[in-house]
């Protein structure tokens, strides 16, 4: 048995006890430490961010030895462009600078130390890495760290600034995305460097990381399902979505799925409605930027903000899409579909780093042209796209159960 200290960007509870579509950091983390619970001593230093009430943090007892939660640290945007200009450090690694976060983390660890391995859930808790270090009181002896990074984000960014660019209007962003991509670079090898072993979530994701430094020991455990809570039946659809909706899910302020549904909206979903009027986009999650809260004037498109359960929206999806152009990781979006039993469209990239074939668990389509006719195809045939999903939960049951991925990240541990 280890004792591991987590840290962890955002409160790591179950996702049925949080509403609306949740990001797929907390479902990962949140698995991982009641995984790790089983065989370990587990303590949790995280933040609660606007809308998580105190008392959910009571939802990690069960898992967690002790459990430091700070409010989220609030940036306003003249700082990030000032920092931008003025700063080494990535926007990222600021993002959740919190010098209480960490004098309290230093506390934690002389009082509740010593820890045999600390394990740090994504780049944006990589500046406590040093602290904690400093902080360990017994001689010779410092926790192993294993740095989980939940995407290779200098590809994130990378391929934002690709996109961005080719848009006049989206130049100030495609700007941004370049002096990012450059920090990231440089910042993710030296969080890298700098942690005994380093997780990635998927074989591209690695390859991404070993170019920063071909050095790196770095090991895959991909993201997985709650195969009982994500699965065909568990819940009924949503009333009155139309026998032919499209569906999209996810936190809609993060600029990868502000990308994939203006996209989608502007390039495909005209096309499917020529030959297909009575076609429906749900856009479902919360917080929806202004740029994805606009698309809900446009006809056949429904932007739904938060609601308390995505999946009564997945299960009466005729097609899930997933028209992402810009991101990379594992995305839990698709597993979640895949469980429920669902036909997916999706771009390449919006499946980067499944070993899909195309066609027997996902239908791919890059262009607006491409796209649409595979939506097109799932609509006029209703057999096709039920053994899709069938191709779909057999495939996730067989690779992607949290209890069969557990064990890969405690095999790293000393």
């Amino acid at each position: 048995m280890s004792r591991i200290l987590v840290l962890a960007p955002q409160l790591p509870v179950p996702p049925q006890a949080l509403t609306g579509s949740v990001q797929g950091t907390t479902i990962r983390n949140f698995n991982l430490i009641a995984g790790l619970a089983r065989r370990h001593q587990v303590d949790l230093a995280t933040f609660l961010a606007p809308g998580n009430a105190a008392e959910t943090v009571d939802l990690l007892k069960p898992f967690c030895r002790n459990v430091l939660a700070l409010p989220q640290p609030t940036r306003q945007l003249s700082e990030r462009a000032r920092d931008t200009i003025l700063k080494a450090a990535p926007d990222m690694a600021l993002r959740l600078l919190s010098y209480e976060m960490d004098a309290r983390l230093a506390e934690l660890v002389r009082e509740a130390g010593p820890y045999d391995v600390l394990q740090v859930e994504g780049i944006e808790m990589s500046p406590y890495m040093p602290g904690i270090r400093r902080a360990a009181p017994w001689p010779g002896k410092r926790p192993f760290v294993v740095y989980d990074d939940h995407n290779a984000e200098y590809v994130l960014q990378q391929r934002a600034f690709a996109t961005d660019a080719r848009r006049p209007r989206r130049w100030v962003a495609a700007a941004y995305s370049l002096v990012q991509w450059r920090k990231l670079a440089g910042y993710e090898r030296r969080v890298c460097r700098a942690a005994d072993r380093v997780v990635a979530v998927s074989e591209v994701d690695r390859d991404a990381l070993l170019r920063l430094d071909p050095g790196l020991d770095v090991t895959v455990v991909p993201n997985g399902v709650d195969l009982e809570f994500n699965r065909p039946g568990a819940v009924l659809p949503q009333p009155d979505m139309g026998a032919r909706a499209l569906v999209f899910t996810g936190k809609m302020d993060y600029r990868p799925n502000i990308d994939a549904v203006t996209w989608f909206a502007d390039a495909v979903l005209p096309l499917i409605r020529q030959s297909a009027p009575d076609a429906r986009f749900f856009i479902v999650g919360q917080q929806p930027h202004p740029r994805v809260a606009a698309l809900a004037e446009r006809p056949g498109v429904t932007v739904t903000g938060r609601v308390p359960d995505t999946r009564p929206y997945i299960a009466g999806a005729s097609v899930y899409i997933i028209p992402l152009r810009i991101g990379g990781g594992t995305r839990l979006k698709v597993l979640e579909a895949m469980a429920m039993g669902q036909a997916i469209v999706s771009t390449r990239l919006g499946c980067d780093g499944f070993p899909f074939t195309g066609g027997a668990e996902v239908a791919f389509g890059d262009t607006p042209a491409e796209f649409a006719r595979q939506v097109l195809d799932l609509f006029a045939d209703r057999a096709r796209a039920a053994e899709m999903g069938r191709q779909a939960r057999a495939f996730v049951e067989a690779h992607y159960g949290w209890d069969a991925l557990v064990p890969t990240l405690e095999a790293l541990y000393p």
